[in-house]
């Protein structure tokens, strides 16, 4: 059997998870305006009055992200990453509380999977409401997904290296003031050629829909 060599795009998978700190804000009113009293044979009907600094509350769901390495049952696991450990493998992170990624990957044969489940926990549902926006952009060509979360967005792309074809599908789930963030691709090294289209987009959605499951139903701010 000749030996196999995983593409250098998938061999460097595997990156330290920088999290994007997101700042909360306050909005702030200024005394208001007082009137002046009458003459003294009028009785007074002006009013002074001044209302103190108030601070608006940025509406937050969920404050920490849950356990990803749970996210996705072990069948499911075993059915997209043949050969994969289900425990998974959980991506060190500088802010667990606010991002968490798990990986799962294996090659069975020729056949190579990697799955990776990602909850990300933004300052407001307005700061995930802009992130999701910005993914969506830029990662164009897809479409959304009906049903997940509050709005969910699946894309599938294909690349070679080598004349090696990878296949990856993601799929970016808004939830309140979270996003979950699916990866999941695979390769054939034998015959050089991807998985379908609807086979990795399928898969990237199966594992979509656990993950916002377990998110929905954990704890709340």
């Amino acid at each position: 059997m000749r030996p196999l060599s995983l593409p250098l795009a998938l061999t460097a998978r595997l990156s330290p998870v920088v999290v994007l700190a997101v700042s909360g804000w306050a909005l702030t009113s200024g005394p208001a305006d007082t009137s002046a009293a009458g003459p003294k044979d009028e009785q007074r009907t002006g009013t002074q009055s001044a209302s103190a600094p108030a601070t608006s509350a940025a509406s937050k769901t969920y404050a920490a992200a849950p356990a990803p390495c749970d996210a996705v049952a072990e069948k499911s696991v075993k059915s997209l990453v043949p050969g994969a450990k289900t425990a998974g493998k959980e991506i060190p992170s500088t802010d667990s509380k606010l991002r968490r990624t798990c990986s799962w990957n294996a090659l069975k044969g020729y056949d190579y999977r990697w799955l990776d489940v990602s909850y990300e926990i933004m300052e407001s549902d307005e700061a995930a409401q802009k992130s999701y926006k910005e993914t969506v952009t830029e990662k164009s060509g897809g479409g959304a997904v009906p049903g997940l979360g509050d709005s969910a967005y699946s894309v599938v792309n294909l690349t070679t290296e080598d004349k090696q074809q990878t296949r990856e599908g993601v799929v970016v789930a808004l939830v309140s003031n979270a996003l979950v963030t699916i990866t999941y691709n695979g390769s054939d090294f034998e015959s050089k050629k991807a998985p379908s289209t609807d086979e990795i987009n399928k898969g990237a959605i199966k594992a979509a829909k656990e993950a916002v499951a377990v998110l929905e139903d954990g704890p709340k701010s």
